[in-house]
């Protein structure tokens, strides 16, 4: 299956399920993935507005972020995933995310 294939088949079981948090991370890597960077950014926006992320979505928030120039919303980002990796029990995740935020 190629990336663009997989992207249009988990975009179309998310049209059938919308509020399936796990699926709408995996699109919003998809499209992280392909080079569409807003339409990431904006599925993991959704998406973490759906889910109790551990950190993992924030961090890949920031990223993007960080990648589309939108330095002050990505250190927000960051800043979020490092309170939610620490209060899923990630203190290793969390320091990672203190150290992008340092550079």
């Amino acid at each position: 299956m190629t990336d663009s294939s997989r992207l249009d088949a988990l975009v179309r079981m998310l049209g059938n399920r919308p509020d399936d948090s796990r699926l709408r991370f995996g699109v919003a890597l998809e499209y992280l993935k392909a080079g569409r960077t807003e339409d990431g950014v904006r599925e993991l926006r959704r998406y973490l507005d759906e889910a109790d992320d551990e950190g993992n979505g924030w961090g890949r928030l920031g990223a993007a972020l960080f990648e589309l120039g939108r330095d002050d919303e990505a250190v927000e980002a960051y800043r979020t995933g490092i309170q939610a990796a620490e209060r899923h029990g990630h203190p290793t995740m969390a320091e990672e995310f203190r150290e992008i935020l340092e550079e």
